[in-house]
């Protein structure tokens, strides 16, 4: 009895463990909106340059990960409000090239390292 519940509760950790991969991958960096995991799972799908070995895996992602991004709904909600650019590196390059080219400041010359005269 006790064995078999142990290796239920094993195997239910290890299921919970391995599953929903895409949404907690887009969870992990900045904020990408709502069930970014399951556009990412679809989006892995359609593209031309996705293995036939990943295609079949995505194909038993996608429900979990949809189920996931379900779960981290409130999450998400209360990160669309915050600022993009404290998370991602994305933005805060973007918004430091816009204030660049704002600003007419040039990137200044590489320093040399050469000791030849």
């Amino acid at each position: 009895m006790i064995k078999n519940t142990l290796l239920l509760i094993a195997t239910g950790c290890a299921l919970i463990a391995t599953t929903g991969c895409s949404s907690i991958m887009s969870h992990s960096g900045g904020n990408q909106g709502y069930y970014s995991g399951t556009r990412a799972n679809v989006e892995m799908m359609k593209s031309e340059d996705t293995g036939w070995v990943m295609t079949p895996l995505l194909v038993l992602d996608l429900p979990f990960t949809a189920v996931m991004d379900t779960v981290l709904l409130p999450y998400d909600y209360y990160r669309s409000d915050k600022d993009k650019t404290v998370n991602s590196p994305r933005e805060r390059i973007k918004r430091s090239e816009e204030r660049t080219l704002a600003g007419g400041a040039t990137t200044p010359p590489p320093v040399s390292t050469s000791t030849a005269p």
